[in-house]
């Protein structure tokens, strides 16, 4: 039961349906979708559509996009893979002639065949229910009208005024007064407009074909890059089984790899080997957490590619054997020095959407373009934000990450769902790149290990372990008793440069034959429900 006098929201509660996003007009049209006789798939498009267009700096067309999918209330899942692929002709020889140690961010190198809209026609002709152009049409709308500027977005937007500023049709189009819009003003997108509206009459076609294939092909190519109009016209995703763990008599599901989430049950996994107890913000809960995570971590970092080109244990990552193991190194008094590194950064641009309908199908979607405004490139004549997922390749031989042609990377984007009983119960996400499936796990523990609503969860102090041994980056808002105790067992806390993360959540009480749904208070999302 949640604290009335502490400083957070209260969870929404209806009936029929409900939405919850990272931007109220995302959250509102897909209520409108809904109301409209669209399902859940319908809404949840439509609602990423409009995200690609008033969050320009967290998602985008030109990104990647996973989705999970439980039809009719059932527990029977079904998953998308929508990341895109290297260019045919990119190989490791090719970063090493050039004495490359990583992949650059702002260079066509770093742009994967983008898969979003792969994956929204995809699903949408075997689960949508309105007509492709009726759930487009919002968003080209506000591309073309304009859209007023919320405060998160020109918080993340300001702070890459300087990328955008060197991308000439980044800068034409984002920095229409020689700076990122401020809260308020209202910003236009007509290339954009243009590129849905073909994509709404002429489908994938629209996208990987024609007039904006040639946009974004010749302009990667004049950078430098190796992608080809065969490329993109190549591009698909794939439906893949989900994979899953049980967690305090809760079934939690995950796209497998090449996504990380198969790590977030893993860290599960770990926790289920120790009772919960106390104050969920504690010194030992979150010392639990953040040795779990930082074991987690390091096998993915080790062993965490794309199944189809390199070999993904994941069996063994799934085990009680490996769980046990792992979670028979946790020191309860002080923090390991003898982990693997790893060196993920922290990415924290993404937009995550829940849409439960009156039938109860439920949605768990996940759209991105990785950093804030991916590479900072834009496609001149389309309005395309290309997205920068290629950095998460390794370029070290050997490695089951290792860029190559027609690979798709470790991937940080998860949508999450829980079954229980033969019925689906919570569609969830968590965005915050890197963070993304720690921050499953702190939501799902929060709910089913302490009781919390989902919004209560939502918004607890976040930390995540870094890559350097013993730092963690924390959150203001977290006690500073138990930053202190932390510390003392051998963590270094620093402070968070920003919010870490945002999260929705949706749960389904079949009891009372209502929806109960949490948004992300670090955003300006919020959920709704009819």
């Amino acid at each position: 039961m949640r604290n009335f006098e502490k400083p957070t929201r209260s969870v929404a509660v209806a009936r029929h349906a409900m939405a919850a996003t990272s931007h109220p007009s995302a959250t509102l049209v897909a209520l409108q979708i809904l109301e409209a006789g669209g399902n859940a798939m319908d809404a949840a498009i439509a609602a990423s559509a409009m995200q690609c267009v008033v969050e320009p700096g967290s998602t985008g067309i030109g990104g990647d996009c996973f989705v999970l999918y439980a039809p009719a209330g059932s527990d029977k899942v079904v998953a998308y893979n929508g990341s895109g692929r290297t260019p045919a002709a990119l190989t490791l020889d090719w970063f090493t002639e050039r004495g490359l140690a990583e992949v650059p961010r702002q260079s066509p190198s770093a742009v994967t065949i983008p898969g979003a809209i792969d994956a929204w026609t995809r699903l949408h002709a075997d689960h949508g229910r309105m007509p492709f152009a009726d759930v487009l049409a919002p968003a080209i709308r506000f591309a073309e009208d304009g859209y007023a500027i919320s405060p998160r977005v020109h918080h993340d937007w300001m702070l890459e005024e300087t990328l955008l500023a060197s991308d000439p049709a980044a800068a034409r189009i984002f920095l229409p007064k020689g700076r990122a819009p401020r809260i308020g003003e209202v910003h236009h997108q007509p290339e954009l407009a243009a590129t849905l509206r073909r994509i709404a009459a002429e489908g994938r076609d629209g996208f990987y074909t024609g007039a904006v294939a040639e946009d974004m092909v010749s302009y990667l190519r004049a950078l430098g890059g190796l992608h080809t109009l065969e490329d993109f016209a190549d591009a698909r995703g794939d439906y893949v089984t989900s994979v899953t763990t049980d967690f305090r008599g809760h079934t939690i599901h995950e796209c497998p790899p090449n996504g990380q989430g198969i790590i977030a049950l893993l860290i599960l996994n770990i926790l289920g080997r120790f009772d919960a107890k106390g104050d969920p913000q504690s010194p030992d809960r979150l010392h639990l957490e953040i040795e779990a995570t930082r074991l987690a971590y390091a096998a993915r970092d080790a062993w965490i590619a794309d199944p189809d080109k390199a070999q993904v244990p994941v069996e063994e990552l799934l085990s009680g054997a490996l769980a046990d193991e792992l979670a028979g190194m946790i020191d309860m008094k002080r923090a390991l020095t003898n982990l693997p590194a790893f060196d993920m950064p922290l990415h924290r641009d993404t937009v995550y959407i829940s849409v439960v309908d009156r039938e109860r199908n439920a949605v768990s979607f996940i759209n991105s373009v990785f950093d804030s405004f991916g590479t900072g490139l834009v496609a001149p004549r389309s309005g395309v934000v290309l997205h920068n997922r290629g950095q998460s390749f390794s370029l070290k031989p050997g490695h089951p990450n290792v860029v190559a042609p027609g690979k798709r990377p470790l991937h940080t984007i998860i949508p999450g769902m829980v079954t229980r009983n033969g019925r689906v119960e919570m569609p969830f996400g968590v965005m915050g790149g890197y963070y993304q499936a720690m921050g499953h796990v702190h939501l799902i523990s929060k709910v089913f290990d302490y009781g919390m609503d989902l919004q209560e969860a939502i918004d607890l102090p976040r930390l995540i372990p870094k890559s350097e041994g013993t730092l963690v980056e924390a959150e203001h808002t977290l006690p500073a008793t138990t930053a202190s105790e932390l510390e003392r067992r051998g963590f270094s806390l620093v402070a968070a440069e920003g919010p870490i993360g945002g999260a929705q959540a949706i749960r389904i009480d079949w009891e009372n034959g209502t929806l109960i749904g949490g948004a992300e208070s670090r955003k300006d999302g919020i959920a709704l429900g009819i």
